[in-house]
Order: structure tokens, then sequence, then C-alpha cells
């Protein structure tokens, strides 16, 4: 009998005090403590103890974080985009999102072509599910390869990569997927190139399109994805369970794609 061997890709990034993963007034910032600066908090918590008493005088390391629950990679949850969902249903937080959305088929679609701040519509979502092949399936889980995911903590990151518009994004929910995903810091195109199409038409439905198909059907939406150059159009499952935070907009997420060879 044939053993499966299993294999592990880490799509998520690494969070860490970078300037460029996202705009300076969300940036996260990671305040290290290594075992020394941390002896104060041991020698509260243990009276009398010396510090000469540990092994290598060494007490824990520790970190403090100053960050936002839309830090690194995580799940974007109904209620990030707006009070209701599901026609008019009060929307839902991280913590509520169905476990069973996030442990399915992964589906990768190829957008790098396209210029950055395009918008993707539902045309070219199914030319794009026609190109590889797939037939979309309840719940597969959807993630979106762009330019992004190579600049990563460069300068140009927050301004590179494709959006989902709206109709697009509805062209996922309403065959059945409820999770999706981009290597882009949005889902939605950077913000830089709607600002420019809403000055000049003065057209609002373009601002968060994509996040606000949520209104109509409740989803979850990674962001800040990696490595999704490494995975193939399908033949893989999807790892994202989002850490319970209540009734937040987003949840962090150690995402991975498995595959059994």
């Amino acid at each position: 009998m044939k053993q499966t061997k299993r294999r592990l890709v880490d799509i998520s990034v690494t969070l860490e005090n970078n300037p460029y993963t996202d705009p300076p007034v969300i940036a996260p910032t990671i305040d290290y403590m290594d075992h020394q600066q941390s002896w104060p908090q041991m020698e509260e918590m243990f009276p009398g103890l010396t510090q000469d008493q540990m092994p290598g005088r060494e007490s824990w390391a520790g970190e403090y974080l100053h960050i936002t629950t839309h830090s690194g990679t995580h799940m974007d949850a109904p209620w990030h985009y707006a009070s209701t969902t599901d026609g008019g249903k009060p929307a839902y937080g991280i913590d509520e999102l169905p476990l069973d959305w996030c442990l399915q088929p992964g589906v990768k679609l190829d957008f790098r072509g396209f210029p950055d701040g395009h918008v993707i519509t539902a045309s070219e979502m199914e030319a794009e599910l026609a190109r590889i092949g797939h037939e979309l399936q309840p719940l597969d889980i959807v993630l979106i390869n762009t330019r992004a995911g190579s600049l990563f903590g460069l300068p140009g990151y927050l301004d590179a990569g494709v959006g989902i518009g709206r109709e697009a994004t509805l062209y996922l929910l309403e065959r059945g997927v409820r999770v999706v995903g981009t290597d882009a810091w949005s889902w939605d195109a950077p913000f830089k190139y709607t600002r420019e199409r809403f000055e000049a038409t003065g057209d609002a439905s373009i601002i968060w399109e994509g996040h606000k198909a949520g209104r109509d059907i409740g989803y979850g939406q990674m962001e800040k994805l990696a490595n999704l150059d490494q995975l193939p159009a399908n033949g893989f499952m999807v790892s994202c369970f989002p850490y319970k935070i209540k009734h937040a907009s987003a949840g962090f997420v150690r995402a991975v794609a498995i595959f059994e060879e």
C-alpha cells in the first residue's frame, strides 16, 4: 500500500518591524524583551528569588505588540465590511466565522499579468478559471496571486497588484465560495488608484467595492498572503483558521497550503 507524504507550504507573511507592510497610521511595531530585560517581571512574580539562582542568570524572553487585527496575514470578517450582511442580518465577527470554511480545497488564480490598480471583473475571473480548467465548488478557497506578493516588505508594496471588484467578488460568492485571499495589501485595488478614479469621476461606488460585496453575502477575506507563486492552480488544501477575538473585524491567520503526495 502506497503511503502518501504530506507537504506544507507556508502562505503567511512574517510580522516584523518593517515600515513598508502597512500605511504609517496602522503600521505594527514589536518591542522585544530579552532574558535579562525581563528579570524585573520574574522577580516580582517570585518574591525572594535572585537572578543568580536562575540558569545562566536568565529569565524569559517576551514581546509587546502594538498592532491591529489587520496586521500581518489576517482574515477579515463580515463585520469589517458593514454592520449588516446576508439580507440585512447583523454582520458577524471573526469569532463567529464557521470553522468548516477554513479547511477546504484551494484554487489559485494568477493575475500577475494585469497592471497595478486594475480591477478584476467577473468575466476576467471566469476566463482565468477556464484557463486553468477549474469549475468552482462550494467552499473552495480562492487565492489571488498578484504582483504585490513579490514586493512584501519593500517600497511599493502598498500600491502594487490588482483588486477584485464587486462583480468579480459576487461571482465567487454566488457559486458558494466563502473564503478568499490575496497576496496584496487589500482585496480591493490599491487605494492610490481608487482615489485617482474617485477624484476623476466622483463615483463613490468604486470605493472598497470588493469588500462591500460582503453586505450581500457574508464571507471571509484573507490579505497579505505569501508564496502564492509556489502553488499550482489547484490540487491542494488550505488551512486558514483565524484567531478568535470577540466580535472583531479580523483575526490573525497562519495560512498553510497542504499537499498530499
